[in-house]
Formats: C-alpha cells, structure tokens, sequence
C-alpha cells in the first residue's frame, strides 16, 4: 500500500535543510513548515518516499538476518554489553539482536527504586571510562548522574557498528532446536501478535 503523496513534485535524494531565499519564489511554489524564527523551511518530501525509506531497509535488514552469527535475546543493559564486547572483537560476526519491547534498553533507564543515578562497583567502571560515560568515583564503587546517560551512550554505539542489527518491538517465541539438541535459531513474531494470540491466531511467527 502507498499513502496518498504530497501535492509537491520536487525531488531530492534525501531531506535537507534548506536555508531560507526570500529573491526567489520557493516559498511560493512549495508548503514549507518553518522553525519558531523563520528561519529555515524544510524540504518536500512525499509520504510515498518516507515509507519506501523504511521499509526498503526493514526488510533488508530482515532479509538479511534470517542467517546470523549470533543472536541476543533481549536489549537490557547485559545484551547491549554482550553485543558491545562481541561486535568489537569480532567484526566479522552478523550480530542480530531481538527486542520485545518498543524502546530497548530494558530496566537501565533508571537506578534502584526508580531512582536516577546508576551506582556500579568497580572493576566494571573501566567499561563505563571505556564508552566515554562520566562518573563519580567514590571508593569500591562509581556513580552515573543518570542511568540514562550509560543506556543511550552505549545504544547508539552498538547500533553504530556495521555488523549489527536490531529489531525491536518483536519477541522470541520459541527456540530453534535439531535433533542433537543444538539451539540453531529462534522464533520470532511482532510483540503486538505475541501478546493476542488468544484474539488472532492466524498469524504465523
């Protein structure tokens, strides 16, 4: 399906922002929405390549880690570490990691009792120094400001490797396993679908 496209036929290879050009009629030829200064207009873009852009590298993506290297169930503060550490030492590994919920990160957005500061005993402030995340050193343990400070840092540093991916909002099903008893995979199907099986149960992992 392709959403109804903007009224616009002004291409580009990918949305820029455009400073503003009062000597020409631009403005007058294209819907622009403007920041709180008037000071830049954005590009026009179709609906149509908006959803082309995500779902052309969804599903390559998708494709493409149908046969992977590794698997990690779960983007908690331990699977983020593990695919970390792996994806560093081993680049040549397809590392997929698998989500259920909508926002990875697990429970390492906040301390103890909803609290924010992050309190981690040492030796494992060397991995903290190591992502480049600040905090106070006080004796057999250190303190982060906030624990949300180590979870970001460390999401887009694993996500910026090349040779790994993560699809988040689906969950493992079932396990993959042949009849020497290796696990050789996982079954997967959105997070949404996992959790009404009982309302639709035609659809397949």
């Amino acid at each position: 399906m392709t959403p109804p496209i903007a009224t616009s036929t002004y291409l580009l290879d990918s949305p820029v922002l455009v400073k503003k050009d009062l000597s020409t009629n631009y403005q007058a030829q294209y819907e622009t929405k403007e920041d709180y200064n008037g000071e830049y207009k954005f590009a026009p873009i179709k609906e149509s390549q908006v959803s082309r852009a995500m779902t052309k590298r969804y599903f390559e993506d998708m494709y493409d880690r149908a046969v992977s290297d590794v698997v990690i169930v779960g983007a908690g503060s331990a699977g983020l570490s593990c695919a970390y550490h792996l994806a560093k030492s081993a680049p040549h590994l397809k590392i997929t990691i698998i989500e259920a919920g909508v926002a990875p990160g697990g429970g390492a957005w906040l301390g103890g009792q909803l609290m924010t500061a992050m309190v981690v005993r040492k030796p494992a402030d060397r991995f903290l120094a190591e992502l480049g995340v600040p905090f106070e050193d006080e004796g057999p343990y250190v303190v982060v400001r906030h624990a949300a400070m180590f979870t970001s840092t460390i999401l887009s540093k694993v996500l910026a490797f090349p040779n790994v991916r993560m699809f988040n909002a689906t969950a493992v099903e079932d396990l993959i396993v042949k009849p020497d008893g290796r696990v050789a995979g996982v079954v997967t199907n959105y997070t949404l679908v996992a959790l009404n099986h009982h309302v639709r149960t035609t659809v397949c992992p």
